[in-house]
């Protein structure tokens, strides 16, 4: 080549450059292949067509240009890394490895081949070896902010939360206005469950980065979890606005203004949640479409896109984890793992302990991991006697796994599922060889690492089977077991104290306010509206949630002070109370659980409008299997019609709640609990035991 077209060469090539790092992508890939025509044995120019394409999305030819860039130039070491790079993408990071560790031989200690061998490692989820491939990185490039960030996340990976924080802050001493280091702090101390600095921390790089939509996102949720919704939902909005396909976001966003009470967007955000559900976005929590007006297949689309994202991202570790299970013999003591956020002051473990205290007179070997800090309280002192006990907050999903293996569970319960300190990513690690979704997530997990769904015949009908990822067991009882060794206080305050008139019917609604639909509250202002001697009382909800249902409620026609709200109390101090609620509505498409089965105990009647997907069937299963069908409506209109004439004969409120003291024995009945629960485990573990797959299985 004359110097007059290397000359030529060499401007386009520095054109090309420049137009990459201002990331004009397409100009950049346009003009590379016209100039590929006029300079074909430059290796170079095919490399940044590689680039282009890539950044692109046109990842098939992206790969075509690099492979034809290495043939012209093998030895190049940007373009060995430009393939490796390409391979570790998608998902060939056994091949990138190669790949770097070839050229390392020819470079060694090369800061890029370093940083590149170290980012093919940890996508093969071998974060021990990427950590030390960093390390040496940082000694050839001291300077460079990204590598102290990639340290930072292979030590999270392996448990390290504090060390990861010194990197990312080392980071942070190299680039003061990196907004990635900061995010990365954000991700320490949310490991770390200090969620008020993970949120300050976010919400810094937010502001260094504005155009970053996953900065506002981590925010959001972490305000979310320190219960400031307005300042989550308005994070979210800011993540939505810079990604609109961000499922994560726009789910949580809508969960977040249900809590509120917030129904000004609600129409259009939850035609944007079902568009999404029915397009495959990614992201989307399932927890919070269970509150949309969704049906059964549509919730387990849901469930299924979720799950196999976690999939994808869990494989790598669960291949390296290599956690294979042995078969023990038939006779053998069965262990039973459960994992749970709840093991205390919690619905999980108020529902639970009764029944792991009746489960200690059974044959099967109980274990309780429990991953939140332990609280202390009656109900974690309760659990702690029942079963054995394991504290586990502080350990990741790989070594809680290799736990779980060495603890020798058989089974193990997923109390969470996808509900709030989900378990996902520790149950597709594959700790147990039966792994079973139970009571914390009232849905179909979706997910290839759940073989079995405990549920009956109320929640699942044969009728929706189809709508259920997991191997249904279907207890002979209701599924919902209940703590009978709750006190209700023989003192209550009066209805004054409580702030309830002297007289009239007391309506009651107890579930959490993101229960509240607009069609739920439609319907219970309806009642409101032909029982004019009435009041509703409900739990006060978060922020302004109080203030916007009495809005509601006068848009209606309701005068709004016959709303009344009760704060948060005591599971005993609650208890006491349903002495003064008449009738307790239930609403849909999520129905009561805890909230159903208190007030069954306190001899309460419940009122519920079944639903068609599990989440809005629990209370009509309590209320079947204590013998109450008349209490479980077909249609809004029935509901409706019942709670009225109920508020209105006091009589027949008071003959159901004799009913009820009657009925609910066996409801109630936690040694006939564990008694089926224990076969239910001994049903699935002869089948694993004896070599037959699993398969539904009525008890």
């Amino acid at each position: 080549m004359n110097a007059l077209a290397q000359s030529e060469l060499d401007a386009l090539l520095e054109r090309l450059t420049t137009l990459l790092e201002t990331s004009d992508d397409a100009q950049a890939a346009h003009i590379a292949e016209q100039a590929l025509s006029r300079y074909p044995d430059s290796a170079e120019l095919a490399r940044l067509q590689s680039i282009a394409l890539r950044q692109l999305g046109q990842r098939d030819e992206a790969r075509q240009a690099l492979l034809r860039a290495e043939q012209l130039s093998p030895d190049t070491l940007e373009i060995q890394c430009n393939l490796a790079s390409l391979e570790t993408v998608e998902g060939q990071a056994d091949q990138a490895i190669a790949r770097m560790r070839a050229a390392l031989r020819r470079s060694p200690g090369h800061p890029m081949i370093l940083l590149i061998l170290g980012n093919a490692l940890m996508a093969a989820a071998r974060y021990a070896q990427a950590r030390e491939s960093f390390a040496m990185a940082t000694h050839g490039a001291p300077a460079h902010p990204g590598l102290r960030l990639n340290l930072a996340a292979a030590e999270l990976e392996l448990d390290n939360p504090e060390q990861a924080a010194t990197h990312a802050e080392e980071a942070l001493q190299i680039a003061p206005r990196m907004g990635a280091g900061y995010a990365m702090l954000g991700h320490t101390h949310r490991m770390r469950h200090n969620y008020a600095e993970a949120a300050r921390a976010y919400l810094r790089a937010e502001q260094l980065e504005p155009h970053e939509s996953q900065h506002a996102c981590h925010a959001g949720l972490m305000l979310d979890t320190l219960g400031r919704l307005d300042d989550a939902q308005a994070a979210l909005a800011r993540a939505l606005r810079l990604d609109p396909t961000n499922g994560l976001a726009l789910s949580q966003r809508v969960f977040a203004l249900r809590r509120l009470c917030d129904w000004r967007e609600l129409e259009s955000l939850s035609e944007q949640l079902r568009h999404g559900v029915a397009t495959g976005m990614r992201g989307i929590a399932p927890l919070a479409f269970l509150l949309e007006n969704a049906t059964p297949a549509e919730q387990r689309r849901c469930a299924e896109a979720f799950a196999a994202t976690i999939e994808q991202q869990m494989a790598p570790l669960r291949r390296q984890l290599a956690l294979s299970d042995s078969t023990p013999a038939a006779d053998a003591t069965i262990r039973v793992g459960f994992v749970s956020n709840g093991f205390g002051e919690h619905p999980i473990g108020s529902l639970t302990v009764a029944l792991f205290e009746a489960l200690k007179r059974s044959d099967l070997e109980v274990h309780l991991y429990a991953t939140m800090p332990a609280d202390h309280g009656r109900v974690h002192q309760r659990l702690q006697a029942a079963a054995r006990f394991h504290q586990v907050d502080t350990l990741g999903h790989a070594t809680l796994a290799q736990k779980i293996h060495l603890d020798g569970i058989e089974v193990l319960v997923d109390l969470c599922v996808y509900g709030d300190g989900s378990n996902a990513e520790l149950f597709a690690l594959r700790p147990a060889p039966l792994q079973v979704n139970w009571l914390g997530y009232p849905g179909t997990s979706g997910a290839p690492w759940v073989d079995y769904l405990l549920a009956d015949t109320v929640l699942v009908p044969d009728r929706l089977r189809e709508a259920y990822s997991e191997k249904l067991i279907r207890l002979p009882r209701c599924y919902l077991p209940s703590d009978i060794h709750r006190t209700i206080p023989e003192e209550a305050p009066s209805r004054e104290a409580c702030g309830l008139p002297a007289t009239g019917t007391v309506f009651a609604c107890f579930n959490a306010s993101h229960t509240i639909t607009p069609q739920t509250f439609a319907r219970i202002m309806a009642i409101l509206t032909r029982s004019p001697d009435s009041v509703l009382w409900l739990l006060s909800g978060p922020l302004d949630a109080d203030r916007r249902l009495r809005e509601q409620a006068s848009l209606a026609g309701v005068e709004p002070e016959r709303l009344i709200f009760m704060p948060k109390l005591a599971p005993a101090d609650l208890l006491a109370r349903y002495q003064w609620v008449d009738l307790l509505l239930d609403t849909l498409p999520c129905s009561a659980h805890t909230a159903a089965a208190e007030a069954l105990w306190a001899g309460c009647p419940v009122l519920t409008c079944i639903g068609e997907g599990l989440a809005g069937r629990t209370a009509a299963s309590l209320l079947l299997h204590a013998g109450l069908p008349e209490l479980v409506a077909e249609d809004e209109p029935a509901f409706v019609a019942m709670a009225v004439h109920l508020g209105s004969h006091h009589e027949a409120l008071q003959l159901l709640r004799q009913h009820l003291r009657q009925r609910s024995a066996a409801l109630f009945d936690m040694d006939g609990y564990a008694s089926n629960f224990s076969r239910a485990i001994h049903a699935m573990v002869a089948r694993r035991r004896s070599g037959e797959p699993v398969t539904d299985i009525n008890l």
